[in-house]
């Protein structure tokens, strides 16, 4: 058996193969978009003696290539048959919901070019039923949004042994932009010491080591972190037992540049330690 494991993205067109293939990405997938069907095997090839360490590849493959439907079938068996772990994803999602997607983005189907896109839709579904029969799992994304579909996808590509199902997002913000809309929690530290009054700390945000050591090294912030991470650590394997797939945390302060960065690296760092899969993001760090 070959060291990587290839997932292969195809499916309608519309259906969401782009935020599967960045759901993958985030949990730390080879990603690649749209690579010609025949230049698979090569890429396998160069990707185990050039890059070792890349054990996970996740690609988008459909109709936007010619002649994929041509080629995919006999190439997927003979990588199988040579070793290679691949596994399908299909998605797919009705028609009418398709034809709405496409309305609100105003893009033209692959298949539409010579007839509507409601014929293109149909044409795409014809050609790719084969392909959709080989598929490992099927992913019907008509009542799924964005988040719903990265979390089922991450939910069933994420290693079994030690790692917990349920996603974590910790978000830094400023309360002077607003409060992160999709947020389940909010934690207000602007209670902290702030560097921003600081003459030498002014300048740099929470990564640089100087104004984490202003922010941590304080009874109040160590004091704050203990408290927080014994009721993160009661209430997390709590919300994961009721069935909750992804929990938004955002931590703020005034501006968003200095303390609640640094406390939202501590806490995607304790969570971690969990085992759980944490996606980190400083919403306002880049503004004035």
């Amino acid at each position: 058996m070959k060291s990587i494991h290839v997932v292969i993205i195809t499916g309608l067109s519309g259906s969401g193969k782009s935020t599967a293939l960045r759901a993958m990405e985030d949990i730390n997938f080879f990603c690649v978009d749209n690579l010609p069907v025949v230049l698979l095997p090569k890429f396998l090839s160069i990707t185990l003696q050039s890059s070792p360490e890349i054990k996970q590849v996740a690609m988008v493959m459909d109709l936007r290539e010619r002649r994929f439907v041509e080629k995919y079938q006999r190439i997927f068996e003979h990588l199988k048959e040579k070793g290679y772990k691949i596994e399908i994803l299909f998605l797919e999602a009705s028609e009418d919901s398709l034809l709405r997607r496409f309305s609100e983005t105003r893009r033209n189907h692959p298949l539409s070019a010579q007839g509507s896109i409601k014929d293109g839709i149909k044409l795409e579904i014809e050609k790719l039923s084969p392909l959709r029969q080989m598929a490992d799992k099927v992913i019907d994304t008509t009542e799924t949004n964005t988040h719903q579909l990265k979390d089922i996808v991450q939910r069933h590509f994420l290693p079994i042994a030690g790692q917990k199902k349920m996603i974590i997002n910790v978000t830094s913000f400023g309360y002077r932009y607003g409060l992160p809309a999709d947020a389940d929690l909010v934690i207000d530290v602007r209670f902290l010491p702030n560097p921003f009054y600081v003459k030498d700390l002014k300048d740099y945000n929470g990564h640089h080591g100087a104004v984490m050591a202003y922010v941590l090294n304080n009874e109040e912030s160590k004091e704050f972190l203990k408290k927080s991470f014994n009721i993160m650590n009661f209430l997390i394997p709590l919300y994961e037992k009721e069935g909750k797939a992804r929990l938004n945390i955002a931590l703020g302060c005034t501006g968003g540049h200095h303390r609640s960065v640094v406390m939202a690296n501590q806490f995607s760092s304790h969570f971690q330690t969990m085992k759980y899969v944490v996606h980190t993001s400083h919403r306002d760090i880049n503004k004035s």
